[in-house]
């Protein structure tokens, strides 16, 4: 059956509403960027960009959207940006979704 085109509207309103946000704890100058898995209430993250000019950020976003398997805009750097310890927005997805698959991304590494 078909959606109809305000069902279709009402849906992608209430997934663009689904906001969660990460704690993060952030390794930078690693030698591979990788997801280490849990450290207190936070995720743990290796990047191999140097905390330098904001790379490492750029590279903790960039680890993320492809680990949560989202776009680089659905993330934001919300606090942190000259901390190790880091809160990213993610838009579209679920707080019990992405920890699932950050899990999954530690197990594999």
């Amino acid at each position: 059956m078909p959606i109809s085109g305000l069902a279709r509207e009402h849906i992608l309103r209430l997934v663009a509403a689904l906001r969660t946000s990460l704690r993060l704890r952030v390794v930078p100058g690693a030698t591979r960027s990788r997801v280490v898995g849990r450290h207190g209430d936070a995720w743990k993250v290796k990047v191999s960009a140097p905390p330098e000019g904001g790379r490492a950020n750029d590279a903790v976003l960039v680890l993320l959207a492809d680990t949560l398997d989202v776009t680089r805009r659905d993330l934001e750097l919300v606090s942190g940006r000259s901390s190790r310890d880091k809160v990213v927005a993610l838009a579209g997805m679920t707080l019990d979704m992405a920890e699932r698959r950050l899990a999954a991304a530690a197990e594999s590494a």
